[in-house]
This record gives C-alpha cells, sequence and structure tokens, in this order.
C-alpha cells in the first residue's frame, strides 16, 4: 500500500489532486476489505486478493496499457493515538485499453465483481495518470 509520507509528497506537488494508484500501491498490504466497494463487500464482492490477483491478469492482456486505482475524495488521513495513519478509499478501477466497454465487463466479470459495469471516463480530475497511447481509451469499472 502506499505509504503515507509519499501520498502527502503526491498532494502537495499536484494540488491536492488525487492519484490514479497502481495496483500495489492499492492493494499491497491492504487488509480494508471496505476500501473499495464497500456497499457490496459482505454482499457477495469477491475479497481484495481476488480483485488484484484478476486484474493482475487484465494488466498482463496485450491490449491493456495499464491499470490503476481511482481513490475517492473519502480517501483521508486520520489521527490515531498520535499516529497519522492513511486510510485509502477506492473509488473505481481504471483500464486504459482498446477493448469495448461491453467486452471488458465480461472479461473482467463485473457480476462477479458485483459492480454496475464498464464506463468511458476522462482523467482531468486525477494526479500521476500515465499516458494513454494513441488509439486507447480509458474505461472505469464502477460501483454504485
Amino acid at each position: 500500500m502506499i505509504a503515507l509520507s509519499t501520498l502527502k509528497k503526491i498532494l502537495e506537488r499536484n494540488e491536492e489532486r488525487l492519484p490514479l494508484l497502481t495496483l500495489d500501491d492499492f492493494f499491497n498490504g491492504n487488509t480494508a476489505e471496505d476500501s473499495i466497494a464497500p456497499n457490496q463487500w459482505g454482499f457477495g464482492r469477491p475479497t481484495l486478493s481476488e480483485i488484484w490477483n484478476m486484474l493482475q491478469k487484465i494488466e498482463l492482456l496485450p491490449n491493456i496499457a495499464w491499470v490503476r486505482v481511482a481513490l475517492h475524495d473519502d480517501t483521508e488521513i486520520v489521527e490515531n493515538d498520535g499516529t497519522e495513519e492513511l486510510v485509502l478509499a477506492g473509488d473505481t478501477i481504471v483500464i486504459c485499453t482498446t477493448i469495448s466497454p461491453a467486452e471488458l465487463e465480461k472479461i473482467v466479470n463485473c457480476k462477479w465483481l458485483y459492480s454496475d459495469g464498464v464506463i468511458k471516463t476522462k482523467l482531468n480530475a486525477y494526479s500521476c495518470v500515465p499516458s494513454i497511447p494513441k488509439n486507447f481509451d480509458c474505461l472505469e469499472i464502477v460501483w454504485d
């Protein structure tokens, strides 16, 4: 999971705009099951480790440039016994690809994810957006 100090530096350099996080920066060491799609956790949504495993496989497909986690505004730094802690809140999964939204819904199995589907997106609100190759679109796996 991204280090608190790293996130603070990113926010400072990018006028407090939340970054798109790599899969490792969001999932590695993250044990807060409700940190993404919290309304579906406990109601059938797969575990974080299952989602991470599936997304790592998706990222290896030849028609995928990259996969990132978009953070929700509920991401916050809280104080716990005098120590600052990062509370990540994932909003969507962003996939840069040449695949159509309908096809990506099948590939990622939105039903299994308890997702509401895949939509095209613009990434103007985020920092740390990787380059988007020519003829690629950014699609989001969305919940709620």
